[in-house]
């Protein structure tokens, strides 16, 4: 083989993964922010096109039995999660199994429609989109806070705009979208994510725990600033092995949280996140369209810029403009954000933190990323 024929793979090489200096200083740089600010356990990745150049774990999985974290560590990721469920939706939409503009009272069995604006049809993107005007005064785990035969309070999940015309983030959108996952696919909602999604991307993880394997679970743990305390968060991997047993397909799909229930790696979230970056496919494997994909990441809120469990933002590293999501649950604080054009990304996963925000996001979770993308991205 000649020599020349080495040099485009070795450029490619070259360029995309950084030089141990740099590695180096992002490493120095994380401890350091972790010096001024305690963090229970912490997990990284960097992605270039496709390749995660960059991944490192910091602190404890488990502080009581000194336990350091590893790359293979899970964590509940928290609302990062509600993008699975609408990339698994929108998998449907392409089957024209469902569309984004049925009406959601049809494809959840029972009516949902704001009693403000009952002749307004409520959507499956509104609820996607979080422009439903639904909220979650009355709760999410389960479908019985909004439908009117079971929940005599079941107006209070409306607020008083009209569907379509207002943005507030909540959480039961998601746990309906899971349902309807679920009705409409005939898989239940958590074997779908695993068998669609998730082995398609050779990707370890899934919603329910019991069918994990618990000795990779980083422990959540809830910080307490005014004791600057760490406190275990058990509720975090509960078995729902009870609520399982007497499952019912097409009601009981809120007991997975498909708003938020997700355990994976950040290595595995980092491969994820890359085939959203490059418009539904990682590799050979697509798993959205690029129509899907182009409708995931468009906004439908002019002031939250979120499109389908996809927000556009440019606070997280400020002037930057990158695509992703936040999780918060538990203790936990989570980053999934990415550049569609210059195709990085960055996960960052931290089983505990000073909870302190900063520009909407919490602080420590933004300086690591404002940090990882000047040593690493953009030096």
């Amino acid at each position: 083989m000649h020599f020349r024929t080495l040099l485009p793979s070795f450029f490619v090489l070259f360029f995309l993964y950084p030089a141990s200096s740099q590695v180096n200083q992002a490493n120095d740089a994380i401890l350091e922010i972790m010096e001024q600010s305690p963090i229970a356990g912490l997990a990284v990745a960097v992605v270039k096109k496709d390749q995660i150049i960059y991944q490192n774990s910091f602190g404890m999985k488990d502080l009581e039995e000194k336990i350091p974290m590893t790359d293979e560590s899970l964590f509940r990721i928290a609302s990062i999660s509600k993008s699975f469920t609408a990339t698994a939706l929108m998998q449907l939409v392409e089957q024209k199994k469902l569309s984004l503009q049925d009406d959601v009272s049809d494809l959840i069995g029972f009516e949902i429609r704001n009693p403000r604006y009952p002749n307004k049809v409520i959507t499956l993107e509104m609820l996607l989109s979080h422009t439903s005007s639904l909220n979650d005064s009355e709760g999410y785990f389960s479908l019985d806070a909004i439908d009117p035969s079971t929940n005599p309070d079941w107006k209070n999940c409306y607020n008083d705009y009209e569907p379509g015309d207002g943005y507030q983030y909540c959480n039961l959108n998601f746990n309906i979208a899971g349902t309807i996952l679920e009705r409409i696919s005939g898989e239940r909602f958590d074997h779908y994510i695993v068998n669609h999604i998730l082995q398609p991307l050779d990707i370890y993880g899934g919603y329910n725990v019991d069918e994990l394997d618990r000795s990779l679970f980083a422990t959540i743990y809830d910080y307490q600033p005014e004791s600057a305390t760490f406190s275990p968060s058990p509720a975090a991997y509960a078995s729902r092995k009870e609520d399982i047993d007497n499952y019912t397909k097409g009601r009981s799909a809120p007991i997975f949280s498909p708003t938020g229930g997700l355990k994976i790696s950040a290595p595995g979230l980092a491969r994820y996140m890359s085939m959203h970056m490059n418009k539904g496919k990682y590799g050979k494997t697509r798993i959205i369209s690029r129509k899907s994909e182009k409708s995931m990441q468009k906004p439908r809120s002019e002031d939250a810029h979120y499109g389908l469990a996809l927000q556009t933002t440019t606070q997280f590293i400020p002037g930057v403009t990158l695509v992703g999501h936040t999780g918060l649950a538990y203790g936990l604080h989570s980053a999934m954000y990415f550049h569609p054009k210059k195709k990085y990304g960055i996960v960052i996963i931290s089983s505990g933190n000073n909870p302190e925000t900063e520009e909407g996001f919490v602080k420590v979770i933004r300086e690591i990323a404002i940090a990882l993308h000047k040593q690493l991205i953009e030096p």
